[in-house]
């Protein structure tokens, strides 16, 4: 602890030196630190607070790669990468799973959808919102009796009538080096799994999806069903 105490106040006094003096100690360092190399282990143990210097040094400035002697520099990038990782596994923490559905709630489910077996979950969520009881659709979908039989065709039948007629878009998350988000749409045909337009923006509005989706099909391109998730970012304009 006391190494990483010096390490900091020599980088805050640097900042007050001259620029000679800079070099002619960047070059005794160099100097030391090839003695040093001569006499050290074939593999050196780094501590956490070492790993985190490296990189957060390399996260400042990039070329300074190039100066790395004591690791390779493919294990300074695999340090960055990972830190990268912890970072973002950090930011995309659950604060909390969903409230727990009473086993009341469950068994009124469960009985509604024996007792009206043409009823879907839309049907039984808005019986429910009725009655005061305010679940996702989703979750009353989790807690139905499933039927023996379809009520209608097949996704999959479904899919291979019309693929001609499909077409689907979704959003990817594309991080940046500098631990920023890039949103990408992308836009397909389901005939010919074909990508028809990517398109990349920080903040992705409705009217930008809607100028997306225009610019894809042309016209005479216009495709019958556009199948996409629940994403807020589609607002009222994209339906």
């Amino acid at each position: 602890m006391i190494a990483h105490l010096n390490l900091l106040t020599s980088a805050m006094v640097s900042l007050l030196t001259s620029r000679g003096r800079l070099e002619a100690e960047v070059v005794l360092l160099r100097h030391q630190l090839n003695v040093l190399r001569r006499a050290a282990p074939q593999r050196l143990r780094f501590t956490a607070v070492d790993r985190l210097i490296f990189v957060w040094l390399y996260r400042l400035f990039p070329s300074l790669i190039d100066a790395v002697a004591v690791i390779k520099p493919a294990t300074l990038l695999r340090w960055h990468r990972g830190g990268f990782r912890l970072f973002w596994r950090w930011r995309s923490r659950s604060p909390g799973g969903r409230p727990k559905i009473s086993r009341e709630t469950r068994r009124l489910i469960r009985e509604m959808s024996l007792a009206n077996p043409l009823w879907g979950a839309p049907r039984i969520h808005g019986e429910l919102l009725k009655l005061g009881i305010e679940v996702c659709e989703t979750t009353v979908a989790k807690y139905m009796v499933k039927s023996g039989r379809p009520s209608s065709q097949a996704w999959k039948t479904f899919l291979r009538n019309h693929a001609a007629g499909i077409a689907a878009m979704d959003f990817l998350v594309v991080p940046t080096i500098g631990f920023r988000l890039l949103y990408a749409l992308v836009i397909l045909r389901h005939d010919r799994r074909q990508i028809v337009s990517i398109g990349v923006t920080r903040h992705p509005t409705a009217q930008w999806i809607a100028r997306q989706i225009a610019d894809a099909f042309p016209w005479d391109e216009v495709p019958h069903y556009l199948i996409r998730d629940r994403d807020a970012a589609y607002g009222h304009v994209v339906h």
